[in-house]
C-alpha cells in the first residue's frame, strides 16, 4: 500500500511555530478519526518557510484531502 504525505505550507515570521502547532491537531485528528499514520510533524523549507505533514495510507487520503484540505501532496517515500 502507497503512503501519501499531505502537506500544509506555512509562511512567515511566525511559520516554525504555526507549523508545529497545526501538526499536533494534524495527529490529533488521525485519532479521533482512527487513521493509520506513518509520520506527523512540521519541518523547516526555509527561514520564512515551515510545513506541517500528514503521512498516511492512500486510502486514507480522499478523507484527509476532504476534512482538512492541505495545500499538496506527494508519494512518501
Amino acid at each position: 500500500m502507497r503512503k501519501i504525505k499531505l502537506i500544509w505550507d506555512m509562511h512567515g515570521p511566525d511559520s516554525a511555530q504555526t507549523a508545529a502547532h497545526h501538526a499536533r491537531h494534524l495527529g490529533e485528528f488521525a485519532l479521533k478519526e482512527d487513521i493509520s499514520q506513518f509520520g506527523c510533524d512540521s519541518e523547516s523549507i526555509s527561514e520564512r518557510h515551515h510545513i506541517a505533514f500528514l503521512i498516511v495510507e492512500e486510502k486514507d487520503m480522499i478523507t484527509v484531502r476532504d476534512a482538512l484540505r492541505p495545500a499538496r501532496a506527494q508519494v512518501a517515500e
